[in-house]
């Protein structure tokens, strides 16, 4: 098994049994496999150890006296929030390992065990705590580092979104991205590969939209010296280069069924043959795909092949369009602000009554077209704070977008009742669209149905067993 020798930091394990034996004999077993090794006889040692030293794993034992091991998982977790804990004990049953997780335990080991399963124990403790660790670093640092703005948000729908993209970026399956254009279908793919054990290896994009299916078979397969008018010399393709990371093919739908069959061939078999060679090779590359087309529709009407839908869809991720999250527009807005101000050297700041006037639009052009908005605003508007007519909003025909948020004696709603109002119109649409059907409404506005009737709840929508839909 793969051991953590090799690792800037040896991964730590913090070893809690009264027995000297069991304690020495587990701790022998764990530093064989090069792993550094604590010790503790008691829970309070165990605890100033979790104080003085970051530890990756507790292992503790259960029945001890005088603190037990259920008690020290409480009080560990104040201390060392981030340290994963394994409970050992003799005495197993369901009801010990059900309270041991509720007082925080990862994971349960009954005594007496062999070395493999206590090693594969800690190792799978290891691993969450390296993708807890992977989610931590796309909420915050990732974030400001891979400039993700399109995916700040606060809405349900990125809430449900980002939590996908999470659980889905450990594992190797293929993704589909679906959604429109300008909502931000390349900046998920790249989250995915950042949270993912690819992370260090490349990350390779293509637009299946911008090359001719010629050179997009050249571009992804690469091509031999000789192969075609102007191959000079061989030349590696894109998955090769992305060997060991991650592709994302964008806009695969704008594809003709013969180069969809060809990239077939190469998800079914995992091997390569450039243009002009005979010979195949391996590649080890994750893929992601992107579409902003109703893909299903798509293969209905014989456009796609189903059988490439299937392969490319094990997962799909919807990034929702910017009006069904219209509560994102001030943190989207903010973020832009904030992003021309380093670009441009020249401070700018939002007016709340600006922040109403972009919330009353429907952005056909999503989040890139609401930066646009904003670095123009940025670099014309000569005051320092921006105000609505900053934001000339290409209007369109009545009905296809929010109407402006109510005012009260004559004053314009502050920020927090501008959302508010703004989340409220879309639900009630929502809700009509749906003649009341709570799951479907839901499924419109990319949201759980619990989320949904959380939302009306507070907003004060009446639900659909109610008379009347406020």
């Amino acid at each position: 098994m793969d051991t953590p020798a090799s690792a800037a930091r040896k991964a730590r394990v913090l070893v809690v049994d009264d027995q000297r034996n069991m304690r020495a004999t587990t701790a022998l077993v764990l530093r064989a496999e090069g792993f550094d090794v604590l010790e503790a006889g008691s829970g309070e040692e165990a605890l100033a150890a979790l104080a003085g030293q970051p530890v990756d794993v507790l292992l503790t034992d259960l029945r001890m006296e005088p603190m037990d091991g259920l008690t020290l998982l409480r009080r560990a977790k104040e201390v060392a929030p981030h340290t994963q804990a394994i409970v050992m004990t003799a005495y197993g049953s369901i009801e010990t390992a059900v309270e041991s997780i509720r007082s925080g335990a990862y994971d349960y080991i009954t005594k007496p065990f062999k070395e493999g399963e206590l090693l594969h124990h800690v190792s799978r403790a290891l691993e969450r705590g390296r993708l807890l660790n992977a989610v931590q670093l796309f909420a915050g640092e990732f974030s400001k580092r891979h400039e993700l703005s399109a995916l700040v948000g606060q809405s349900g729908a990125m809430q449900e979104l980002t939590a996908r993209i999470s659980r889905v970026a450990p594992a190797n399956a293929t993704v589909l991205v679906i959604g429109e254009s300008g909502t931000g279908k390349e900046l998920v793919a790249r989250a995915i590969h950042a949270l993912s054990a690819r992370a260090s290896a490349p990350f390779v994009p293509v637009n299946c939209a911008a090359i001719t299916e010629s050179l997009l078979e050249s571009e992804l397969f690469g091509h031999a010296k000789g192969a075609f008018t102007g191959a000079v010399k061989t030349r590696r393709g894109l998955f090769e280069e992305a060997h060991g990371g991650s592709l994302f093919i964008d806009e695969v739908t704008e594809t003709t069924p013969a180069f969809q069959s060809k990239l077939l061939r190469v998800l079914q078999e995992g091997e390569v043959r450039r243009v002009g060679e005979n010979a195949s090779f391996t590649v080890d590359v994750r893929i992601v795909a992107a579409s902003n087309r109703d893909v299903e529709r798509e293969v209905q009407e014989k456009r796609f092949r189903q059988d490439l839908f299937y392969r490319l869809a094990v997962v799909t991720l919807r990034v929702p369009p910017l009006r069904e999250r219209l509560e994102d527009v001030p943190l989207l807005a903010q973020a832009f602000v904030e992003r021309a101000n380093q670009r441009n050297k020249r401070p700018k700041r939002l007016s709340s009554s600006a922040v109403e006037h972009l919330m009353t639009y429907a952005y056909p052009g999503n989040v890139r077209e609401l930066e646009n908005l904003v670095e123009q605003a940025c670099a014309l508007a000569e005051a320092e704070e921006l105000g609505p007519e900053d934001f000339p909003l290409r209007r369109r025909p009545s009905g296809d977008h929010p109407s402006p948020p109510p005012t009260s004696a004559g004053a314009p709603l502050n920020l927090a009742d501008a959302v508010g109002e703004a989340e409220r119109r879309t639900i009630v649409a929502a809700l009509e669209a749906s003649k009341a059907d709570l799951a479907r409404a839901a499924e419109l506005l990319g949201v759980s149905s619990t989320t949904l009737w959380r939302k009306m709840k507070r907003l004060g929508i009446k639900t659909p067993a109610d008379p009347v839909l406020s």
